[in-house]
């Protein structure tokens, strides 16, 4: 764990952390005002490292041990005692944001869940997952500009809930393997599905029809969000509709695939990657000559 807790190390040792690990990362800083830039890379260098603690722990039980210190360092952090150099980052965020503690609380929560629940049985169920290891990020976001409006957190969740979901669906194969299958239980005996089925090299009618559904349950999520590019905080617009089409997109990308996510996992192209960043760019310009900063 590195050991330094001066505030300049701390905040590039964050932004390391961030352009490291994220590969639209330095993309999506480039759509909010410089001012912001510091505080996205200390809020994701937060969940980087608890992702981190909980994907290379050698058990369970050691992933657990080891998110119970992190959660013990974001009390310490919120005390005004950080104690590492992500938390030293961070509290300076809080500091100039008023950030509450509960959403980065809630990020831990969902990773700790992953060390003990690797089946959901219902919709219900993964949509209380995704209230805890998604809907936390645009929170936070949002709170960076005041965003704190509950129409606004409303439309945020949906979205982070949406692009959870196509995640999921994306990557069925690498979970299983994981040991985890987050299509919920009561859906997949709708469709006949069972768990030996997603084992296949291919995704057989069955799946595929079960792939149908949810990619539509997630593109209704973000219908829901439809507007908050259009009506959040302006730094944060542009981003927000990165965020909201990359989504859209590999929810395209599986539609593609004709809803087989087990044969390859479905991936958005260069070229539409480039077109979404762009027009971000072009938004986040047009605005900041507008005089929105």
């Amino acid at each position: 764990m590195p050991g330094s807790l001066d505030a300049e190390a701390a905040r590039a040792f964050c932004r390391t952390v961030a352009s490291a690990h994220y590969e639209n990362f330095t993309v999506a800083t480039l759509l909010v005002p410089q001012r912001l830039r510091q505080h996205l890379a200390n809020i994701y260098a937060f969940a980087r490292w608890a992702d981190d603690l909980a994907d290379e722990a050698s058990s369970p039980g050691t992933a657990a041990l080891a998110l119970a210190d992190w959660r013990r360092g974001l009390d310490a952090c919120f005390a005004g005692r950080p104690n590492h150099p992500v938390y030293v980052a961070l509290a300076e965020t809080v500091g100039a944001t008023g950030l509450s503690r509960e959403p980065f609380a809630d990020l831990i929560d969902a990773f700790e869940q992953d060390q003990e629940k690797t089946r959901y049985a219902t919709r219900a169920e993964l949509l209380d997952y995704c209230r805890r290891s998604a809907d936390p990020v645009g929170r936070i976001v949002l709170a960076l500009e005041d965003g704190r409006d509950l129409e606004l957190i409303r439309m945020s969740d949906a979205i982070c809930t949406g692009l959870q979901l196509v995640n999921f669906w994306q990557d069925i194969t690498r979970d299983r393997l994981a040991g985890r299958i987050y299509l919920p239980a009561d859906d997949m005996a709708r469709h006949g599905v069972d768990e030996a089925m997603l084992a296949s090299d291919e995704a057989g009618p069955e799946v595929k029809a079960l792939l149908r559904d949810e990619v539509a349950w997630a593109r209704a999520c973000f219908d829901v969000g439809d507007r908050l590019p259009a009506i959040a905080p302006p730094a944060l617009r542009p981003a927000i509709a990165m965020f909201l089409g990359g989504g859209r997109a590999v929810a395209d990308a599986i539609e593609r695939a004709r809803f087989d996510t087990l044969a390859r996992r479905p991936t958005v192209g260069r070229l539409t990657k480039l077109s979404l960043a762009g027009r971000g760019l072009i938004t986040a310009l047009a605005t900041r000559l507008g005089g929105q900063r």
